[in-house]
C-alpha cells in the first residue's frame, strides 16, 4: 500500500504543474463512465456514480460533460460497444503495471499499449502474471479542513465500516477500505457533509517492488503518464515501493 500512497502523493504535488484541467476532466469522466457501467445510471441508486458526479462537480466540470460520460457508460452515444480489457506488464526494475482500458476497438488499444511499453524499454506480460500482486479496494480522497485522521476514522467506525487505512499528507486524506464497503463509505461521508475529491474502486499492491534510483523512477512515471494520456486507458496501477528519501529527491528534480 505504501507505494500506491506515495505515488498518489507525488501526483498530487506535481498536480499544479502538469494536471491540466482537460486531463482532470478526462479522469473524472472515465470514473463516471465506469461507475455507470458497474450499476444503474441513476445516481440515487448507484453510490459509486453519485460519488463520482460529486467529485466532478467539486472540480466545476460542466453538466454537459457529466451527461456525456453517463451516456457513454450506458451506450447511448453510439460509437460501438465498449469492452473492458486489462493489460499487464513490467516496467524498469521488474515493477509491475496493470492497465485497465475501456475501448470500442481492441486491436487499436492493444497496439497502442504495446507501443507505449516498448518505447520506454518495458514489456507486456501474460494475463495473471502481474495482477495477482494486487487487491481490489475502495479509495477516497478528502481535501481541506475535513482531511483529519481522527475525524474521518470516527465517522467510518461509527458507521461500522471496516477501514484498511486513513493516510494524511499535506492536507490530503486518502481512505482505503475493502471494495465491498464502497457504498457504506459514500453514505457515511455524505451523512457528515464531507465532500470527496476523488472516489474509485482501485487495485492496490499487496506485493511491492522497491525502486532505488531516480532514473528508474523517472522511466516508470514517464510510462504511467503516457499510458494515462491514452484515450482508451481508464486506470493504471503499479506495485512500486518508493522510499521517502527517493520521493523527495525525485520531487525536487521534477
Amino acid at each position: 500500500m505504501a507505494g500506491h500512497s506515495k505515488w498518489a502523493n507525488i501526483k498530487h504535488k506535481k498536480g499544479a504543474a502538469d494536471a491540466r484541467r482537460g486531463k482532470i476532466f478526462s479522469k473524472l469522466s472515465k470514473e463516471i463512465t465506469s461507475a455507470t457501467r458497474s450499476g444503474l445510471p441513476d445516481p440515487d441508486a448507484n453510490a459509486r456514480l453519485r460519488s463520482a458526479i460529486a467529485a466532478a462537480k467539486s472540480e466545476n466540470m460542466p453538466n454537459d460533460n457529466i451527461d456525456r460520460a453517463i451516456k457513454k457508460g450506458t451506450g447511448e452515444l453510439g460509437g460501438g460497444r465498449l469492452d473492458e480489457v486489462a493489460y499487464e506488464g513490467y516496467a524498469q526494475g521488474g515493477v509491475g503495471i496493470v492497465v485497465d482500458c475501456l475501448t470500442d476497438n481492441r486491436n487499436r488499444t492493444a497496439s497502442n499499449i504495446r507501443s507505449l511499453f516498448t518505447k520506454v524499454g518495458s514489456s507486456l506480460a501474460e494475463t495473471g502474471a502481474v495482477s495477482h500482486c494486487f487487491e481490489r479496494k475502495a479509495r477516497f480522497v478528502v481535501k481541506g479542513e475535513n482531511a483529519v485522521e481522527d475525524k474521518l476514522l470516527e465517522i467510518l467506525l461509527e458507521a461500522d465500516i471496516d477501514v484498511d487505512d486513513v493516510d494524511i499528507d499535506d492536507g490530503i486524506a486518502e481512505i482505503i477500505a475493502p471494495a465491498q464497503e464502497f457504498d457504506k463509505v459514500v453514505t457515511a461521508l455524505e451523512k457528515n457533509k464531507i465532500i470527496v475529491a476523488e472516489s474509485e474502486l482501485t487495485k492496490i499492491a499487496s506485493i511491492l517492488i522497491p525502486v532505488t534510483d531516480t532514473g528508474s523512477l523517472k522511466s516508470i512515471t514517464n510510462l504511467i503518464d503516457q499510458l494515462e494520456d491514452d484515450e482508451d486507458v481508464e486506470k493504471v496501477y503499479t506495485n512500486m515501493d518508493i522510499s521517502d528519501e527517493l520521493m523527495e529527491e525525485f520531487a525536487k528534480d521534477n
